[in-house]
């Protein structure tokens, strides 16, 4: 309940009501079923009062603060290990590539639920944990700035040692040649401490990596629920293209009893040919669409199998039949303003604006006094010979100490860090009209995903009546033909209704459950009633007709380019 009343709170900083369907648990789906759950209808949501529609709106630095930072109590982590049957599908490694066809062979087709497929995604997504990674870059980037809290410590060596030979000739006065050698080992090395006392960039340049650090938490936070979207969106797009397959299969078997009854009624001469072409043309037809939802099927498949990065030996199916999933309960504005709670991108865009203003700071403070305190402890040894007056040294020794204060201060750049930091203010309110317009972007999707919700869900029912008046009509159709009361034109009419019928319909229970994920990903909310079980008869359904519908084979495409038998 933590999780929720979090977010409750933010809600009731925006003015607007809340109804009691927002009150159950959240990751969990309503079990019950009922109008009476305290829900407006759609549309018909509570309004707030008169006098707090003229109240100015709250700002988003008051709402969520003007570095906002991420609670890992409202973010579900993702899954870390594979769920008990999936061990077998672990990520390729990172580097692996094949190198010859048989290993890239399908072998095995592993059907997968919905909850397996994001168990897979969460654990083996290479993008994913390339987001991963970026947050680890940005936490060493922080603890390099904090660094600059702490003393340095340089050790230096400017020979270590380091050997020089000279060789000098003299003439002297007197016409004598003078000539002398010299061969010198030397070493020196030196130690020194330095600590910032006055830094005027380490404050606002700490700040802004802190903010960079958060920042890359929440857009891990967003790839996770974006890839928690997409693979359930692949997986209701591969349900979908399996609808269109076994729609296809039994348009190719009604085509074939048409073909089959019409062949049977021209050798009995109560039919022309033309009934006959009619039958053909359609079963053409049928087997096109079969051919293009096997591809499909065979590309959604493929594309659900690259986001989960499984073996390049499996392709993963979908286990779960095509259903509706739920209905939303919260009203359209509920869902925007926990929208607006809820959306991390709006807590990045206050979170650039805070690092542009942070560095800001930072270039304003290059034109500030520096000031560090030092600390330096050298030894020099030299075992050269060294003329000091009238001895001669063979070898010296010499240590050097010394502890100051070291001062800079850029009296004049030519304005270049003011410009700076004028370019980061300047890009501080770039990024304010950047949060307007996510924030108008962000109603524009719950508000798009809602009505195609509604849309949906009146189309839902509607395509189910076609489908029952289709098949009715086909059934009606077929008799009548049978009869001699009609041609075959008819029936290839009402049954070309019924395929269209059925794929109308598949297609409004998948764009139906893709905007409720959508809902769900752009709200927060988890409040879905469930659709009720159905109870399924005990008694297999007798199929429709017992032709098979056997493989095509593949031409060629400059033979199949050419008209004509086969």
């Amino acid at each position: 309940m933590s999780r929720l009343a979090s977010r409750l709170a933010l809600l009731g900083v925006l003015g607007l009501p809340l109804t009691t369907g927002l009150l159950g648990p959240v990751g969990a789906l309503a079990q019950e079923e009922s109008p009476e759950a305290g829900l407006p209808e759609a549309g018909e949501a509570e309004l707030p009062e008169a006098t707090a529609a003229t109240e100015a709106l709250p700002l988003a630095p008051d709402v969520k603060g003007e570095r906002p930072r991420l609670n890992p109590a409202l973010v579900t982590p993702a899954a870390t290990e594979l769920q008990p049957g999936l061990e077998d599908l672990p990520a390729p490694d990172s580097l692996a590539l094949p190198t010859r066809p048989e290993q890239v062979v399908i072998q095995e087709l592993r059907p997968l639920t919905l909850v397996q497929v994001e168990n897979l995604a969460e654990v083996n997504n290479p993008n994913l944990k390339a987001i991963a990674s970026q947050v680890d870059q940005a936490q060493s980037a922080l603890r390099a700035q904090i660094a600059l809290w702490y003393p340095s410590i340089d050790l230096n060596a400017n020979a270590l040692p380091s050997f020089s030979y000279s060789r000098q000739r003299n003439s002297l006065s007197n016409g004598d040649v003078e000539t002398r050698t010299q061969d010198r080992w030397a070493a020196g090395l030196a130690i020194t401490a330095q600590w910032a006392l006055i830094n005027p960039q380490r404050t606002p340049s700490i700040a802004a990596a802190r903010d960079e650090f958060e920042r890359a938490k929440y857009q891990y936070v967003i790839a996770l629920r974006d890839l928690r979207l997409q693979a359930a969106q692949l997986y209701f797009t591969l349900q979908l293209r399996d609808d269109q397959v076994r729609i296809g299969q039994q348009s190719v078997r009604a085509s074939l009893v048409s073909l089959r009854d019409s062949r049977a009624r021209f050798q009995a001469g109560v039919a022309t040919k033309l009934e006959v072409l009619e039958a053909e043309t359609q079963l053409a037809r049928d087997q096109q669409l079969l051919t293009a939802a096997l591809a499909e099927q065979s590309i959604s498949r493929r594309r659900l199998a690259a986001l989960l990065d499984l073996p390049q030996n499996v392709t993963a199916t979908a286990a779960d039949p095509s259903r509706v999933l739920g209905v939303w309960q919260p009203s359209i504005q509920e869902s925007i303003v926990a929208a607006y709670a809820f959306r991390e991108e709006l807590d990045q865009i206050l979170l650039d604006i805070s690092i542009s203003n942070s560095n800001a700071n930072a270039a304003q403070a290059a034109s500030q006094p520096f000031l560090n305190v030092f600390a330096e402890l050298g030894s020099d040894f030299d075992n050269g010979g060294q003329d000091v007056g009238d001895i001669t040294v063979d070898s010296s020794r010499s240590f050097d100490t010394r502890v100051g204060l070291n001062f800079s201060w850029s009296l004049f750049d030519g304005g270049a860090s003011a410009a700076q930091a004028r370019q980061s203010r300047q890009r501080a309110q770039q990024n304010r009209f950047e949060f307007a317009d996510r924030r108008d972007s962000i109603r524009e999707e719950v508000e798009e995903s809602f009505y195609n919700l509604e849309r949906n869900n009146r189309n839902i029912t509607t395509a189910a009546r076609e489908v029952i008046s289709a098949r009715e009509s086909l059934r009606l159709a077929r008799l009548r033909f049978q009869a001699g009361v009609t041609t075959q034109r008819e029936v290839v009419d009402t049954q070309r209704d019924l395929t269209q019928a059925e794929v109308r319909y598949a297609e409004a229970i998948t764009e139906y459950n893709v905007n409720l994920a959508e809902l769900r990903r752009g709200t927060g909310l988890d409040q879905i009633t469930t659709c009720p079980a159905r109870s399924l008869s005990p008694i297999k359904p007798e199929p429709a007709a017992d032709i098979p519908v056997e493989p095509t084979p593949l031409l060629p495409a400059c033979q199949a380019a050419v008209p004509g038998p086969a």
